[in-house]
């Protein structure tokens, strides 16, 4: 099975026009896991915390996948794109070549709470033209089996008790995996992982432990994040109050990384090319 061999604790900061959020992946660049760039986890019932949300800004190079449990966002882009994410609902967008977009909470009180993740493009796909999907909550496949454990797929397949879940996104360069899982206490779970790829954990309620390549297993509490080497599947058991985590995996690039704010290319003369592009007003065109 897979070895956890990283734990990475989220840290605590802000983004956008101040939301408030914790960060596991890509709190700086040794804490990235090859596709993955960024993992924020957002949440507050706190309209102070989230209210300004994030005002329009650039991207290029990559794709963000956010993922909604509670709330309302709208999301408009220069292409004239205006989308609702609400919850249970994600939004995958590819920057590529170049988007300016806003996301912008769309409640004065209440819950926010949710995922965005940064996936690495490969270098053929950078420069392509940007787009997005939004998909509805209704759209993701999920399940709850005989032995309490619940399943929703955002990308990838998960075979179990004879059911078969498919996400919604397939078919995309690094392959991704992308579930959502919530374990009763004491229950396992096992994830069959394609060969070579990368698998990531990340717990956001209760608490897991994985195997660390002894005979002992190793906890993985709330807010933090666990890389897992070597082949075989993921196998992890949720602890005394149950776990809740999203399972992530994808099939690395292996491509340098040179990345500035919201921009991520392959070489530094692509990163002063893209500011440039930004500054002339070229980013998207």
């Amino acid at each position: 099975m897979r070895q956890l061999q990283r734990v990475i604790p989220a840290s605590r900061t802000s983004d956008g026009a101040g939301v408030s959020l914790y960060r596991s992946l890509g709190q700086n660049p040794h804490t990235r896991l090859d596709p993955f760039l960024m993992l924020d986890e957002f949440g507050s019932d706190r309209p102070d915390e989230y209210i300004a949300g994030f005002p329009p800004h650039p991207h290029r190079g990559f794709e963000t996948v956010t993922y909604m449990l509670e709330g309302h966002m709208l999301h408009e882009d220069h292409l004239g794109n205006r989308g609702d994410l609400k919850s249970g609902g994600v939004q995958w967008m590819t920057a590529g070549r170049g988007i300016i977009h806003s996301e912008m909470p769309q409640q004065e009180s209440g819950l926010m709470r949710g995922f965005q993740l940064w996936i690495n493009l490969p270098a053929a796909e950078k420069m392509k033209p940007a787009g997005y999907r939004d998909i509805d909550a209704s759209e993701l496949p999920e399940a709850t089996f005989e032995d309490g454990i619940w399943v929703k797929v955002v990308a990838g397949m998960v075979e179990r008790e004879g059911r078969s879940l498919s996400g919604p996104i397939q078919g995309l360069t690094t392959d991704p995996l992308f579930m959502d899982i919530r374990l009763p206490a004491g229950k396992r779970f096992e994830q069959p992982m394609k060969a070579g790829h990368q698998a990531y954990l990340y717990v956001f309620e209760g608490e897991l432990s994985a195997s660390a390549g002894t005979s002992l297993e190793r906890a993985l509490p709330a807010r933090h994040g666990g890389c897992l080497g070597g082949e075989g599947p993921v196998v992890v058991e949720a602890g005394e109050s149950g776990a809740r985590f999203l399972l992530l995996a994808a099939r690395p690039l292996g491509e340098p990384i040179v990345q500035y704010g919201p921009f991520v290319m392959n070489t530094r003369a692509e990163i002063e090319q893209a500011v440039a592009d930004y500054q002339a007003g070229r980013l998207t065109g």
